[in-house]
């Protein structure tokens, strides 16, 4: 391994494209949570797909180390140059290359963020849904394989992209997938892409479905006197087939950081925000049927949000419940983990994971797309207190045994980057075997995303 001389021969192909300023060194090794900054040698600015291929190609020749990175939004460390190296952003390449609004898709560069996607779309009655809440690039849904709020009747960003592209680690470009909206050939290297988390392949063009705007959207909330029956009246609405565009799950204490946080004024009981799409018809019966389930669990102080400054505000402060969370802890940092569960163990789930942190003496939030059966915990801890760390790392270690207790996932959303490592062989087994295979194919000098995803085979 060389970066140095990686870095010479890069500033040779790329001249001010690639940067090794203190400045960009230390903003590339920030996150959103409680890593260490972790910078890396050098920042390459890509503006093409080419400019990815002559710095994969570089990479490869001096067994350099390759982190990509987008909006850096990623919860588990994914962007996070471990290993040193070049970290690749695609703040250039964020444009929109080609839309097709007959076909109901769109091809996107990976840099271009959700709401700036939006932002593009908004004259042609169409949108892009997936809403992992932060700004986040494209690529970086794609490759942590994001959901968010609006996956219950949506879905995440696995059932909307048809189509992308890749650079692989000795730099070959490939396309996977068509614009079609089914096929029936060859291996799905699309969806072996889509989650991998930059570890298989850097992605620099995403074919993407868009859906068309809804003619009517309401939203809502509502409170209850527990958690279990917030979560059964969500259980209840699923198993109804109500066609539910949101439906989300706060705790007293996640309620309790929005009002410190935004002044919600919110009485401090699990609630419920919800949002409903379709015709005015269609929406008026959708909130009717789900009111009269919601009053069998003894919901009260219901209110909805109908115009789109209602709504946008609900929306802003569930998507601040990081920083709300934060709020709650006196400013520490957060420890956010996550899992998904069975629709009928959610209750136990979080009731568990609400015992938990009170046992191990933790400031907990619990926050989640509970309509499909994920939640979020956000815990507030001091990264200079051991004990405390030691607290959170148990708490994290159990939420992840209840989860795979009741059938579930250690990850529906945040994914594994460096956090949740240590539970890959619980939840995977032997089927880490192939998992390992396929890594060591398509990247047989480890040089893409070194650390993250598969936990080390080597004896602790």
């Amino acid at each position: 391994m060389s970066i140095p001389a990686c870095i010479d021969a890069l500033k040779a192909q790329l001249g001010d494209r690639i940067s090794t300023s203190q400045a960009d060194l230390t903003l590339h090794g920030q996150n959103e949570t409680y890593y260490p900054n972790t910078p890396p040698d050098a920042v390459a600015y890509p503006a093409s797909t080419a400019d990815v291929q002559t710095i994969v190609r570089l990479c490869a020749k001096h067994a350099c180390p390759i982190t990509p990175v987008g909006a850096a939004s990623s919860l588990e460390g994914q962007h996070l140059a471990v290993t040193g190296g070049i970290s690749v952003d695609f703040r250039d390449m964020n444009r929109m290359l080609a839309l097709h609004p007959e076909d109901l898709h769109c091809v996107v560069q990976p840099g271009l963020t959700r709401k700036a996607l939006n932002t593009d779309l908004r004259s042609t009655g169409l949108f892009f849904p997936v809403d992992p809440g932060a700004d986040a690039s494209m690529g970086g849904m794609a490759a942590t394989r994001a959901s968010g709020t609006t996956a219950v009747r949506y879905g995440t960003m696995r059932e909307n992209i048809l189509a992308l592209e890749a650079v692989l680690a000795d730099g070959t470009v490939i396309r996977t997938g068509s614009a079609a909206r089914k096929a029936s050939n060859g291996y799905d290297l699309t969806h072996l892409l889509i989650g991998s988390e930059g570890t298989l392949g850097i992605i620099t063009e995403l074919t993407l479905k868009l859906h068309g705007l809804p003619e009517a959207i309401t939203a809502a909330t509502c409170r209850f006197a527990n958690v279990d029956d917030a979560v059964n009246c969500v259980i209840t609405t699923i198993q109804c087939g109500i066609p539910m565009a949101r439906i989300e799950l706060l705790d007293h204490m996640m309620v309790r950081g929005f009002n410190r946080y935004s002044d919600a004024g919110l009485p401090e009981l699990p609630h419920l925000f919800l949002e409903f799409h379709g015709s005015p018809a269609a929406v008026a019966d959708q909130r009717t049927a789900f009111a009269e389930i919601a009053q069998e669990f003894g919901a009260e102080g219901w209110k909805t949000a109908d115009t789109t400054e209602e709504r946008t505000a609900l929306w802003a402060m569930r998507h601040d419940a990081h920083y709300a969370s934060a709020a709650l802890g006196n400013g520490k940092h957060i420890w956010p983990t996550d899992v998904c569960v069975p629709i009928s163990k959610l209750a136990e789930a979080v009731r568990q994971s609400q015992q938990d942190a009170e046992k191990l003496g933790l400031t907990a939030t619990i926050v989640g797309h509970v309509g499909d059966g994920n939640f979020h915990a956000g815990l507030s801890v001091d990264p200079n207190d051991p004990d405390e760390m030691k607290r959170a790392e148990q708490f994290t270690s159990d939420l992840c045994k209840t989860a795979l207790r009741l059938g579930g996932t250690v990850s529906g959303e945040h994914g594994i980057g460096l956090g949740k490592q240590r539970h890959m062989s619980a939840e995977h087994g032997d089927a880490l075997i192939p998992m390992r295979a396929i890594k060591a194919a398509l990247d047989p000098h480890d040089i893409l995303n070194p650390g993250k995803m598969l936990p080390s085979t080597k004896t602790r």
